[in-house]
């Protein structure tokens, strides 16, 4: 009798689940005794640090881009349509034109920044966080002349990290532009520093002081006027701005929503070391779809991916899932454009920035290119 997998979400955990576990169960998959199913709205995968580099016209976005099918184990069984509903009562998963039956879910669903979640803010900012927000953002980076450039973030919000890139990119894009001196640079933060983590936001703030970036926590953006261009605090402060660059709250897939599996943002109550979700023991959720607090970020998939797959594969052979994630992630920080940090934290060690260097930006530079390794499971 064939056992079923399915996964469900065609990004970065769904793809090296997807990909690693047919490459570890290979004989059961070519016998027939094992199906995976990965269920994805596109046919486009799409390496989303990259958007950062469009912004500043270091990329585009075909060089981010690969299609979703070539990624795939060639017996990965991969299906492009929209998932619906998810029944985990009944273990199902229904899609815009079918529906499967699983022994096993895997939940890949991701996240994605609303827009729409403060009044005025897609009419009145931009954001690197979509392909299509960070093709306008370029367009405005390369013809924005002076004045204030003023950052707003909002939580939760995938890649912690990527606001502080951003803000260090671009002291460093307009000072090589020679009109650094016209450009205000403006960060905020909605708590009482600058990084959920605090190691990270007292590094930081000593890059704002040396490079001449103001900052202000506890803003929480209530409204935009897009017409006069001033972004309101909740403190009912109000900050006139030429350029408004917004990292809004992410929330969860609609099909989450839709199948009453998540919390109000629609992420899922997900046990911290195993991956199940909370109450299912045939369901595992991974990367930004869970509700665990680690960063929403590529390297929490990633590692995230080895436990999961370890432990479908001891559960299909009859033994226990003993593997357990400790709360791993890696990021790389651009600290300019020629220059990186990194850290590396897990539930119970805090990170601590490196020293920045340029071997450490062409470190980060040459993962770009090697994610497809990544996502085809060989590295």
């Amino acid at each position: 009798m064939t056992r079923r997998i399915i996964i469900v979400g065609g990004g970065v955990a769904g793809t090296m689940v997807a990909n690693r576990l047919a490459k570890s169960m290979e004989n059961e998959v070519y016998n027939g005794e094992l199906e995976i199913v990965l269920i994805g709205d596109t046919g486009k995968h799409i390496y989303q640090p990259g958007f950062l580099f469009m912004a500043f016209n270091e990329g585009f976005l075909e060089q981010f881009a690969r299609e979703e099918k070539y990624l795939l184990h060639p017996k990965v069984n991969f299906v492009m349509d929209a998932a619906r509903h998810i029944d985990v009562d009944r273990k199902r998963v229904i899609t815009g034109k079918q529906s499967f039956d699983y022994d096993f879910l895997v939940i890949a669903t991701g996240s994605y920044p609303d827009m729409e979640s403060v009044p005025g803010l897609a009419a009145g900012g931009h954001t690197f966080y979509t392909p299509e927000g960070a093709e306008r953002l370029r367009y405005e980076m390369l013809n924005f002349q002076g004045g204030t450039l003023l950052v707003t973030i909002d939580v939760p919000h995938k890649c912690p990290v990527a606001p502080l890139e951003f803000i260090f990119m671009a002291d460093d894009y307009y000072r090589e532009a020679g009109i650094r001196n016209k450009v205000q640079l403006k960060y905020t933060y909605p708590i009482g520093r600058v990084h959920s983590l605090e190691p990270v936001a007292k590094w930081a703030v000593k890059e704002f002081e040396k490079r001449g970036i103001e900052y202000e926590t506890f803003f929480n953006l209530e409204k935009v006027d897009p017409e006069k261009r001033i972004a309101y605090n909740m403190d009912g402060s109000e900050h006139p701005y030429d350029l408004l660059i917004a990292i809004p709250a992410h929330r969860g897939a609609r099909v989450i929503q839709d199948s009453g599996l998540g919390d109000e943002d629609g992420f899922i109550p997900t046990d911290r070391y195993s991956l199940k979700m909370e109450g299912q023991d045939c369901v595992y959720v991974i990367g930004d779809a869970t509700d665990l607090p680690v960063s929403k970020a590529g390297s929490t998939a990633h590692y995230e991916a080895d436990v999961v797959v370890r432990n479908l594969i001891s559960e299909l052979k009859g033994l226990p899932a003993t593997h357990r994630y400790n709360g791993k992630a890696f990021c790389f920080i651009e600290t300019g454009l020629n220059e990186a940090t990194y850290i590396t934290f897990n539930y119970k060690q805090p990170p601590q920035p490196v020293p920045p260097s340029e071997m450490l930006h062409w470190f980060k530079l040459s993962y770009n290119e090697m994610y497809w390794l990544s996502a085809r499971g060989i590295l």
